[in-house]
Order: structure tokens, then sequence, then C-alpha cells
């Protein structure tokens, strides 16, 4: 049994484009689903869809290369664990790698990037960050 499907869908995504494969399969959950979608938004994935597979349900994501074959992703981490729980303000997840990467956070208005969430005033808890 897998406790925590976040960083258990990072790390098949990260493995996926290591090994430069085009689709990885993640287990389903709306939070997955939500980190995913702010994913696509800022460029770092391709496309993914939701599949039912009789009862249980799975998403497929399409990486993303560039033109010379190398992932866009060039690193992926999980910040918030089980054991470990990160929250920070507005003030304090402005920016990330110089604007290069992507923090993405649970906040009370939904899951949003870094800068949707500076914007909108509100902090949370630090779920994972892309560049």
């Amino acid at each position: 049994m897998i406790n925590d499907l976040v960083s258990d869908s990072l790390t098949r995504i990260r493995n996926a484009a290591m090994r430069k494969l085009d689709v990885a399969e993640l287990m389903h959950s709306k939070l997955v689903e939500s980190i995913l979608g702010v994913f696509q938004a800022k460029g770092y994935i391709e496309s993914y869809n939701v599949v039912e597979n009789g009862n249980k349900k799975f998403i497929k994501v399409a990486i993303k290369y560039d033109k010379n074959g190398k992932s866009v992703i060039n690193e992926i981490k999980k910040i918030s664990k089980p054991g470990r729980r990160v929250y920070k303000g507005c003030d304090e997840i402005k920016r990330f790698k110089n604007g290069y990467g992507t923090i993405v956070v649970s906040t009370s208005k939904g899951v949003l990037s870094n800068d949707d969430a500076h914007k909108a005033g509100v902090g949370g808890e630090v779920l994972c960050s892309i560049w």
C-alpha cells in the first residue's frame, strides 16, 4: 500500500522522464490531478487524462521534451512530507529559481502555483517544486 500518492506520482514522472518514456501512468487522486493541472498550465507536461479501468482510475501523463529530446523537467521534488508538513505564507513563496521554477501550494482556494498564490494573497502547504 502506498502512503503518499503525491510523492509516488512525482517519482513516476521523474523516472519516466529519465528513461525518455512518452507516457507515465499514475494512480488517481484529486490532489494529484490538481498538481498535474498546474504542471500543464506552466508547460512542464504535454497533457494528462484520467482513464477508468473497471473500478480503478489511473492518470496517463504525456511527458514533454524539447527539440533536442531532453526532458523539460530538470528537477521535481516533494517538499511537504507526511512526517513533516511545510507551510508558508504568501510573502514567503514569491519566487523560486529566480522565476524559472514553480512551487505548487495547496491553499484554501485550491492547488495553485507560487505566482498565483502570491497574486491571490494566500499561503498554504508547500507540496512540491519543479523546474
